[in-house]
């Protein structure tokens, strides 16, 4: 329905809703910058990225625009400051934090599932279910580094950063799978 997506806060501790914002499209992925006090919210259609303060939750503080159809992972690099941003379209998208500026798209082998920061490692890795892989990209370099097969319509679900370990479910061998990046 037109004009019925929102981004709604919700105080935990106390079960209730303090702010609900009216947004363009589809939300697909968030994340905090606890640094800039900012939430950072993907959009599927149109596709950008919607930035809340915490400080006034009530209001959109500005929007990045993605330059590839269908934002969907997104993580943070915290020290560097960098959104990488995974979309529909087959791109992988990374953006600066502060700026909201593009510095770099790759392509993707698919469209993604999930995307993971790997801080130890500067590791990124995107799920894509079909298929049926993770993409390793070195975040130093902005480049792909290793292809782990997975199986089609897999559902990447997890990333332990402690150990660097990726969790995922196979659904057409009814199995789960733990991939170790060993750096």
């Amino acid at each position: 329905m037109p004009n019925s997506f929102t981004l709604s806060l919700v105080k935990v501790k106390e079960r209730r809703i303090i702010a609900s914002v009216p947004v363009l499209g589809r939300t697909r992925w968030t994340l905090f910058d606890a640094a800039a006090g900012v939430f950072y919210v993907n959009i599927a259609d149109p596709p950008q990225i919607v930035v809340l303060a915490s400080s006034d939750p009530s209001r959109i503080a500005r929007t990045i625009a993605i330059p590839a159809p269908g934002p969907h992972g997104l993580d943070f690099d915290v020290e560097r400051r960098r959104l990488f941003c995974a979309c529909d379209a087959k791109r992988l998208v990374v953006l600066e934090a502060d700026s909201g500026e593009v510095s770099k798209q790759l392509q993707l082998s698919g469209s993604p599932d999930v995307i993971f920061f790997n801080l130890l490692l500067r590791s990124l890795y995107v799920a894509i279910g079909d298929p049926g892989i993770v993409e390793v990209f070195d975040t130093k370099k902005l480049k792909q580094i290793e292809t782990i097969p997975t199986e089609p319509g897999a559902h990447t679900i997890g990333f332990d950063a402690e150990r660097s370990k990726i969790y995922a479910f196979l659904p057409k061998t009814h199995r789960a799978a733990v991939y170790v990046d060993k750096g």
